[in-house]
């Protein structure tokens, strides 16, 4: 028996190897798993975290602004810290102060008797529910206030204007940077409170201080006392409220009538909202004094009628007695009572968009071109742009692109390039990566062997070859043209290079494919760009941020080599100038043997006094950015003030960035270079080399067209009375029903030299024709920025001067156009219109719109003909070149010294009206033997197209063969002088 009593133990699972211990092991090793497994979450999370601060820091750090990077970090931490801080302190002391003026327990009613199991279930966690209560609001508020670090830095290095306004005389900077902060710290105020005062309710009620049942008072004399006080400190903020609402009134935004871009105080605002608002600031400082003293006269009844006082007087003096003022005092005779206030609001508009220096002048156009004014316009006329950057990157892409992997950006973009009477207009594309078109994709050829774009591509922008096609200044593989045979043409930044690259080490990396020597050209990265990938620790961080392994174990990355990414020029300038808005439209430019991206930035406000307001994504938006082709400025940004006052460079080989201060005077710019030192370099360090390619941006200009609409007029009468109200056109080009872009184009406006300009047209808000012509001078110098209006009369030279869209129609409905297009229909050719282009010329206004054509199994657009008209003439020509259509409506020659066109070049009389003839094509210098030459060229190309069905292609090369055979009949001729109109039908065309 004994026996059997010593081994029941062991048998029954009770000794060291029996089921219990095992069970109790498998427990603490389940423990142990789970608290591994939490610890490396934690552990994970925190890299995460990690990873993301570690790369940024790098990337700031080898762009040379780390000072950025952590300046906004600081101010966050420290805003986050401060004010959360703050925030958990207010709600702690106030929920700890209810909690100790409780009341003693007494005699319990039904409701107390339910509310005593919460207090028992808290009471051993209420030291941990203190603080845990506290720190979640404070973490929000602090979260939230880290938001306001742009705030922080305007204020505390606020830049004086040297401006004030016309109320209240405080300087612009006061609305500008004091003011926003001063509504933070309002808003934070009210929020401390109103939190404070809901918890110190809960805790008062939770122990016995506020009842809702039960005998005797309702509120003991503590908790009385403790929530007036809060609801003292509340009427107090709100008398600061109404006192800042004075100062905002200088902002607000109202309508007049059919004006909707009035700001700042109307006649009712100076005489009946703002003596509403004093009135109201001592009310409901009167009103705070009355709850301050509730706890010693311990009774409601003052501060309660005081309470009552002050929402009465809100109704009746801030809501009723304005709106009696607005009835029986303005609107009987509200012009003359709002004609010094809509003053106000012109002058400080035009001021905060930098619009009041405009120029404008009466422009009588007439119907009949001025030959005499003609050779002062020979610039302008010089320079006409048929090249339409909008539509030619297809073209660029069909004979510039080499391989698949490079593509141009849609649109392309204008610069001039030359020096002295030389410069010429030029369109500019660069050749960019194109991951797209990659033979063989994988990780190591997207992010290893294809990591650049190579070279840019430049052409003429008032003349095309003889075939429609560009006439390059620039192109091929490797480049050739105009520029140096050193320059640095590698593109490792650009608008499309959108994924990361890592270079250096011993990567080969694929600069272009030489046709010539039948081999691949491979570069490997010697510059400055990229963050480094030889610390271990960084290539885990990135692996993190790309989510991509194989950047940590990867034998592909060796010693030296780096990463890049963040590599279009908006993205990194708005990353190392988080204070600008970005224009939508960065242009290269080759300088000095460098490609570099410029970018202009601009400071905006929301806080000029008087100033009216304009959403930017609105305004900003025409035909190129609603199919796509540019971005948007900052859509959703609404401003009342915006300078040019950066522009910024980055370099398309290294990823540098360089902003230069542009507007030295711009407070706002001064002020975030106070809060940024030493990021912005002084206009004079900008090289004479790139200034010569700067320009005036297009999305300012678009704001600021936008504001002419209407603020054109500095008469209060007149502007009151909307009578001369314009609009933007509609881009009769286009299909998207977008307002017409902004064109850049050389012209001569009256009185002035020829430059480079940015130029619009206007109509009046509800009829076609033209209202005015505006450009800005765009070249960098002293008339650099100066805007020029023409306005046309009601009836100018005894009729109307058509606008776009009635010139678009004038041309489609020329009988000549109308069959082409059906022919073009008919033979499966596209045709498309280019930029429409207004320019005043010989005391008149001249129309040009080059027209190009897809031909059957030709997928890019060639430019076929060129159409013009001057001023409201009958007159269009349609015509293969500039200077025929020139010639036809002007009536001189002008135009390009060298140009080509769809039917080849030729020599063409002045057209006597819109009537037709043929003439013979006479090639200007050339002999018989090269026009037979040309006749065997096209009889060749017939036979082929003949061959595959082409019929609209056979039936161009059959014209061109019987031209060409003319011209050899005529070149036999001692002298042949074509004396017919111009054909009625297109040549050369698709």
């Amino acid at each position: 028996m004994c026996t059997l009593v010593f081994q029941m133990p062991d048998r029954g699972g009770s000794g060291p190897s029996g089921p219990r211990f095992r069970a109790g092991t498998s427990t603490r090793r389940s423990r142990a798993l789970l608290l591994t497994a939490a610890v490396l979450a934690v552990l994970a999370v925190l890299f995460v975290v990690f990873a993301g601060f570690w790369t940024d820091w790098l990337w700031y750090k080898s762009l040379h602004y780390s000072s950025v990077f952590t300046t906004r970090l600081w101010t966050k931490v420290g805003l986050f810290a401060v004010f959360g801080l703050l925030m958990a302190l207010a709600v702690g002391l106030n929920v700890w102060l209810a909690h100790r003026l409780r009341p003693p327990l007494s005699a319990m009613s039904v409701e107390q008797q339910s509310l005593d199991r919460y207090r028992m279930g808290i009471a051993p966690f209420r030291r941990w529910l203190l603080l845990g209560v506290s720190a979640v609001i404070g973490l929000i508020a602090g979260a939230s206030a880290s938001g306001q670090w742009r705030t922080w830095l305007l204020w505390v290095n606020a830049t004086p204007f040297g401006t004030t306004d016309p109320q209240f005389h405080k300087d612009v900077s006061f609305y500008t940077f004091d003011l926003p902060w001063y509504r933070f710290l309002l808003n934070f105020g009210f929020s401390a409170v109103i939190v404070s005062l809901l918890a110190a309710v809960l805790v008062h009620y939770l122990y016995g201080g506020l009842r809702l049942q039960g005998p005797g008072r309702k509120v003991s004399t503590a908790a009385q006392g403790h929530l007036a006080v809060l609801l003292g400190v509340f009427v107090a903020l709100k008398a600061v409220a109404y006192w800042l609402d004075r100062y905002g009134l200088a902002l607000k935004s109202s309508s007049i009538r059919n004006t909707d871009s009035w700001a700042g105080l109307r006649y009712v605002d100076a005489n009946a909202y703002l003596p509403a608002k004093n009135i109201l600031f001592i009310v409901a400082i009167i009103c705070a004094l009355l709850f301050f003293i509730t706890p010693l006269r311990r009774t409601w009844s003052l501060p309660l009628t005081g309470f009552g006082l002050m929402v009465l007087s809100a109704l009746l003096i801030g809501g009723l007695y304005p709106t009696i003022v607005q009835q029986f005092q303005v609107k009987p005779n509200e012009a003359t009572k709002e004609a010094p206030y809509i003053k106000k609001n012109i002058d400080a508009t035009r001021a905060a968009y930098g619009i009041a220096d405009a120029k404008s002048e009466q422009y009588t156009a007439a119907s009949e071109a001025d030959k005499s004014v003609l050779d002062k316009d020979a610039g302008t006329l010089k320079n006409i742009r048929v090249l339409d950057p909008n539509i030619v990157s297809p073209t660029f892409t069909q004979r510039e692109q080499q391989r698949g992997y490079y593509s141009f950006s849609s649109p392309l973009d204008i610069d001039r390039y030359g020096t002295g009477d030389d410069v010429q207009d030029t369109v500019i594309g660069v050749r960019e990566l194109n991951l797209a078109g990659v033979p063989s994709r994988n990780w190591v050829n997207d992010h290893f062997k294809y990591t650049h774009g190579y070279a840019a591509v430049t052409a003429k922008g008032n003349t095309v070859t003889p075939d429609g096609d560009p006439a390059f200044t620039e192109s091929g593989l490797p480049p050739k043209g105009q520029f140096a045979n050193d320059t640095q043409w590698r593109i490792y930044y650009g608008e499309k290079t959108t994924e990361y690259s890592v270079v250096g080490g011993t990567n080969k990396e694929l600069d272009y494919y030489d046709s010539d020597a039948g081999k691949e050209v491979t570069y490997t990265y010697d510059g400055s760009g990229g963050v480094s990938l030889d610390n271990p620790l960084t290539r885990a961080a990135y692996a993190v941020k790309f989510s991509e392994p194989q950047i940590l174990y990867s034998g592909a990355i060796t010693s030296g080599s780096k990463i890049m990414y963040d590599r279009t020029p908006k993205e990194r300038v708005e990353a190392v100038a988080p204070w600008l808005s970005i224009d939508g439209d960065p242009y290269p430019v080759v300088v000095d043997g460098k490609v570099k991206w410029v970018v202009d930035g601009y400071t905006t406000s929301n806080g000029y006094p008087y100033s009216s307001h304009t959403t930017l994504g609105d305004v900003t938006t025409d035909s190129l950015t609603a199919s796509g082709g540019r971005e948007v400025l900052a859509q959703a940004n609404q401003v009342n003030y915006i300078r040019n006052s950066v522009k910024a460079t980055v370099d398309a080989f290294t990823g540098e960035v360089t902003l230069y201060q542009w507007d030295d005077q711009d407070p706002v710019l001064k002020t975030w270079m106070k809060s940024f030192p030493d990021t912005v370099k002084p206009k004079s360090a900008i090289d004479s080399s790139l200034m010569q390619h700067l320009r005036y941006p297009q999305d300012l200009f678009k704001v600021q067209r936008d504001m002419l609409t209407r603020y054109h007029v500095t008469d209060p009468a007149a502007f009151y009375a909307s009578s001369d109200v314009w609009k933007v056109p509609t881009d009769p080009t286009s299909d998207t029903h977008a307002d017409q872009p902004p064109y850049y184009l050389t012209v001569r406006m009256p009185g002035e030299s020829t430059a480079f300009s940015l130029t619009t047209s206007f109509v009046p808000t509800s009829r076609p024709n033209l209202a005015a012509f505006m450009a800005v001078n765009a070249n960098p110098g002293p008339d650099y920025g100066r805007m020029s209006i023409l306005t046309m009369p009601e009836k100018s030279g005894g009729r109307t001067i058509p606008g776009p869209q009635q010139v678009q129609a004038k041309f489609n409905s020329d009988p000549r156009i109308a069959n082409d297009i059906n022919i073009l229909k008919r033979g499966d050719s596209t045709l498309e219109y280019g930029n429409l282009l207004t320019l005043p010329v010989g005391n008149g206004l001249l129309y040009v719109e080059p027209v190009y054509v897809r031909g059957k199994g030709i997928n890019y657009p060639q430019l076929k003909k060129v159409l013009a008209v001057f001023g409201g003439s009958d007159n269009v020509a349609y015509a293969n070149t500039l200077k025929e259509a020139l010639q036809q409506v002007l009536g001189v020659e002008a135009g390009p010294e060298q140009e080509g066109g769809g039917g080849g070049t030729t020599t063409t009389p002045p057209s006597t009206g819109s009537g037709g003839g043929t003439a013979p094509t006479v090639p200007a210098g050339s002999d018989v033997q090269k026009a037979l030459d040309d006749a065997q060229k096209a009889f060749e190309a017939g036979q082929e197209a003949l061959k595959s069905g082409d019929w609209a292609t056979y039936g161009q090369e059959q014209k061109k063969l019987q031209d060409a055979l003319n011209a050899a009949v005529q070149a036999e001729k001692p002298a042949a002088t074509p004396s017919a109109a111009p054909s009625a039908t297109p040549t050369g065309k698709p």
